[in-house]
């Protein structure tokens, strides 16, 4: 009986696994887009896959030995920078190479799919790690305004290796992505919409609202605590951005955009074992005063939340 047990068993597992592979993603076809190849909408793009979204933050090579990791020169939206197991990934991820060189031959509506669904051209899930989840609430033009900016990238040649998922995560990871909704761009004039709009498709909320397996926790949203494995037993923890005390809740305005401000400079080498963040500050400190206001304003207005955080910590 035990034998026959197992072979139920494993027989249950098999058809398990197959109804995952088979029936997820849940994604449609890509829509049949042809973005203008219009100058506002590229520096719209380029704006956004620099300074809100940060696309070119992951997708290029970023030189650790600065602080918050400054882009490498050259390496613009060729990909290659590795998110490993030593970093807490469950498999080891390179960033893909977004210039036409690495996506030439995908269609509008691909790329578009692939970043709001989390699908690639093939259908196949893409890890997480890739905020497609936020960057769903992006408005249909700045969807367009990205992809018009990725097409006029210098094309770069790379031979980056595949990225590798372990076992359960590779079938997990098949549920996950969903059909993006339709949503408009904030109402002209509405500061707060405007704030949380940026919060969303600028990975504020994914970054620094603490999560349990993959699930943000309740009642936590932007409190931060968010960890990030550095390599080494280092490890970094995103920071309450609530008006609590604990978090923004003594911080102006000015304040606010000054700390973004301050990163507009020449990049500031740090020791090997100094606390060190994936926060890309260099990006973010491109984005206009008139948007860091609107994103001051808005985190103003969330319930604030006591909840101390101890930013840099190491392991044994």
């Amino acid at each position: 009986y035990s034998l026959i047990a197992v072979a139920a068993l494993a027989a249950t597992v098999a058809s398990g696994v197959i109804y995952l592979n088979v029936a997820f993603p849940k994604v449609g076809p890509a829509a049949e887009i042809e973005v203008p190849e219009d100058p506002e909408l590229v520096a719209r793009g380029q704006y956004l896959a620099n300074h809100v979204s940060v696309c070119i933050d992951c997708h290029s090579e970023r030189d650790w030995s600065y602080f918050a990791a400054p882009v490498k020169a050259g390496t613009e939206g060729a990909g290659g920078e590795r998110f490993t197991r030593e970093m807490g990934f469950p498999g080891e991820y390179v960033a893909p190479n977004l210039t036409p060189a690495g996506v030439g031959e995908w269609s509008d509506g691909e790329l578009i799919r692939a970043f709001t669904t989390g699908v690639d051209r093939d259908g196949e899930p893409l890890f997480p790690m890739m905020p497609y989840g936020s960057y769903a609430h992006m408005s249909q033009r700045d969807r367009e305004a990205i992809v018009a900016y990725l097409r006029t990238l210098a094309p770069i040649e790379t031979a980056h290796p595949d990225s590798e998922t372990d076992f359960p995560m590779s079938l997990i990871m098949r549920t996950i992505p969903a059909e993006a909704p339709a949503p408009s761009a904030p109402p002209e004039g509405d500061e707060l919409a405007r704030g949380r709009y940026l919060s969303l498709i600028g990975g504020c909320y994914e970054c620094h609202t603490p999560q349990d397996h993959g699930t943000p926790l309740e009642g936590m949203d932007y409190a931060g605590g968010f960890e990030f494995g550095m390599g080494e037993g280092r490890i970094t923890r995103s920071a309450n951005l609530t008006p609590h005390p604990s978090g923004l809740g003594s911080w102006t305005r000015e304040q606010f955009i000054s700390r973004f401000r301050d990163h507009r400079g020449e990049p500031q080498a740090i020791a090997p074992d100094a606390g060190q963040t994936p926060m890309p500050w260099r990006m973010y400190a491109g984005m206009s005063d008139e948007d860091l206001g609107a994103l001051y304003a808005f985190l103003q207005s969330l319930p604030a939340v006591d909840h101390g955080v101890v930013k840099f910590e190491s392991r044994p």
